[in-house]
């Protein structure tokens, strides 16, 4: 898939600049793309692959789900075929054959995505909220605040937030879900008295 498969998230990428008081300069600089490409970006010329867009989310201190997600308006109903696009998960160095497919589409209170084929190793994560690790078909493994684990199809690995985690596919045809608590959401513990 090529960069126009990306959703637009210019607008979202501005308001979370300017939220942060920086400079189309300083973000191209700390992302490691040009000024005049991040322009294109923000302005809904151009299109960044997932591998920029990592690179965008880390300069902007959020995620690429998180950009993603301020791509579309909420819907209260809204339905994503299987056989809506996926787009291309480069990661850091530009390369892979790995897919990702939002499942929930929108500024959503959850985020649900579906990887397959590759996923980078090297890219640790770390969000506001918990999160599970669902795989659909194959097998992956996880580590999750130095600890690992190998889940086989239809195993579920839950995530608090604030854990520092990674996954990647261990076998061909691998299939992972991931679902979580937007970062945007204040989850909050209830204790019943």
């Amino acid at each position: 898939m090529s960069e126009a498969d990306t959703p637009p998230v210019g607008p979202g990428i501005r308001r979370r600049r300017r939220a942060l008081e920086l400079t189309l300069a300083e973000v191209a600089r700390r992302a490691g793309l040009s000024t005049p490409f991040l322009s294109q970006i923000e302005n809904g010329h151009s299109r960044p692959s997932m591998g920029s867009l990592h690179r965008i989310a880390d300069a902007l201190d959020t995620t690429a789900v998180q950009l993603l997600s301020t791509a579309e308006a909420p819907r209260p109903v809204d339905v994503v075929r299987g056989t809506s696009a996926a787009v291309r998960d480069t990661g850091a160095q530009g390369a892979g054959d790995g897919r990702m497919r939002p499942l929930v589409r929108g500024h959503q209170r959850l985020h649900a995505l579906e990887f397959t084929g590759d996923h980078e190793w090297g890219r640790e994560f770390r969000h506001r909220n918990d999160e599970i690790l669902y795989v659909a078909d194959g097998g992956a493994e996880v580590e999750v605040d130095g600890s690992f684990y190998r889940l086989e199809r239809g195993d579920t690995l839950y995530c608090a937030g604030g854990l520092v985690h990674r996954w990647r596919p261990i076998e061909p045809g691998t299939r992972v879900l991931v679902v979580g608590i937007a970062d945007h959401v204040q989850a909050t513990d209830e204790q019943s008295g």
